[in-house]
């Protein structure tokens, strides 16, 4: 205030006529010397200012991406005091291509979030069963809950267009949010993120900044783009099909997983809905489908119409069309952060290669995000190093698992091995309880990789 009152006078004296042009003269150049030190200031003031992290940001985070792991990432960052704006190019509710598979990793956060009365309350199924078929054709039902669990486990099968709506809803009344957002570019400086430009579709293009941006907009991010390292690895990339149906027969509340020849390595599944509606779809890695040149349509099609389950679809009626999406499996660790951003869900490619299921997996990579984020948004510093702490906490808790289904999803290519498996357990129920043990996670998945357990099974 005291430089800004000195200007004025300077200025007041430089107006008023002068007794001699000699001390004109004298006060303009007092005046030019004055104004360009206060504008010097000023510049160095705002470069150091931006470089200390003290820049005015309208948000500590910007999450892209209004699905599970973007909604849940902003609902834990809301219980952590962040100012936190959630969008998403969608107007919700929308329809998600999906499996629809709510698993019991799921079910831990909604607890958390109090969402779980909330997901009771709307149009789904809970599924406390698995149906394995094998190549072979023989069929075993195993409980989620083996006999040595003191909680019941479970799961739900409930639309994606009702689930995301749920989170998306909740998240609404937390923090900020934009539908109907298209995010087109980033905020760059100095190669760090700040914040995106994105429009409705109406309006000129909006430019908003923040500390942290996180991606939570699925396989074909914006971030991973725009950035230059968004890659399609076919021999870590599932490409699926899924169609909703009405009337197939012999439905219970166990979600169903075929290993059909003909799509190995993948499988066929039916996932039981509300309302004699059932999900149906087929998954298969992509470097399959390209070295086989196989339609996955026709596939579908096929498995529907095959002996082994023409019966049941013979009088159901198709809801719409079958769709088909990609899905990055977390067979590989990918870039899932840098220079202020970090990357969730699908985005960060961490789908469990063995069951397709990504929804756990993208709700725990919210919740981690948003612990480191509340730590880093406290400081000054946002670039790679500072958010290294998410890679080095979301690969300790999720690697394991993603790294013992990889290792699933390659027996599964052998069908002699699924042959034996599932026949075992549906002949003996030690094999089936040691199966529900490593889907509840009493039971060490590591024996899987032995050869001695497929030794051992022989003698069941």
């Amino acid at each position: 205030m005291q430089s800004w009152s000195i200007l004025s006078y300077f200025i007041k004296l430089i107006k008023i006529k002068p007794v001699c042009k000699v001390a004109h003269k004298f006060g303009v150049i007092l005046f030019a010397i004055f104004a360009s030190g206060i504008y010097i200031l000023y510049s160095l003031n705002s470069i150091l200012t931006k470089e200390s992290g003290n820049m005015q940001f309208d948000y500590d985070v910007i999450i892209v991406g209004g699905g599970p792991s973007g909604a849940t990432c902003a609902l834990y960052a809301k219980r952590h005091g962040l100012r936190v704006l959630l969008v998403d190019k969608k107007k919700f509710p929308r329809d998600k291509i999906c499996g629809d598979a709510i698993s019991g990793k799921s079910v831990t956060y909604l607890r958390e979030l109090d969402l779980l009365d909330k997901l009771e309350a709307r149009p789904q199924v809970r599924s406390n069963s698995v149906t394995f078929s094998s190549p072979n054709g023989t069929v075993v039902t195993i409980p989620f809950t083996p006999p040595s669990a003191e909680r019941q486990s479970y799961g739900y099968v409930c639309r994606r267009e009702v689930f995301d709506d749920l989170l998306f809803k909740e998240a609404q009344q937390q923090v900020e949010t934009m539908e109907a957002f298209a995010v087109t570019d980033l905020v760059l400086k100095n190669g760090q993120v700040q914040g995106i430009v994105g429009n409705n579709g109406t309006t000129a293009s909006k430019t908003i900044t923040a500390k942290i941006v996180v991606g939570a907009d699925g396989y074909n991010s914006i971030i991973s783009r725009k950035l230059g390292f968004y890659e399609h690895d076919p021999l870590h990339w599932v490409v699926a099909t899924r169609a909703y149906y009405r009337s197939v027969t012999d439905m219970t509340d166990a979600i169903e997983i075929h290993f059909v020849r003909d799509i190995l390595p993948g499988y066929f599944w039916i996932f039981p809905l509300e309302n004699n509606m059932v999900n149906v779809g087929l998954g298969m890695l992509h470097s399959e489908i390209k070295r086989r040149n196989l339609s996955l349509r026709k596939a579908h099609i096929a498995a529907t119409e095959s002996d082994f389950f023409r019966k049941r679809f013979e009088h159901a009626e198709l809801i719409g069309d079958i769709s088909g999406w990609n899905l990055p499996m977390g067979s590989k660790k990918r870039k899932v952060h840098g220079d202020g951003f970090i990357l969730l869900g699908d985005a960060a490619g961490l789908i469990d290669p063995f069951s397709g299921e990504g929804i756990g997996n993208g709700m725990c990579s919210g919740k981690i995000a948003a612990e480191v984020l509340a730590r880093v948004c406290k400081g000054e510093k946002y670039d790679a190093t500072s958010l290294a702490a998410y890679e080095t906490q979301l690969w300790e808790r999720l690697w394991p698992e993603l790294n013992m289904s990889y290792t699933l999803q390659k027996i599964g290519r052998f069908q002699p091995l699924l042959n034996l498996v599932v026949g075992r357990a549906a002949r003996n129920k030690e094999v089936r309880d040691w199966i529900a043990g490593m889907m509840a996670g009493t039971q060490s998945k590591e024996s899987m990789r032995s050869p001695l357990t497929y030794l051992k099974l022989l003698f069941k």
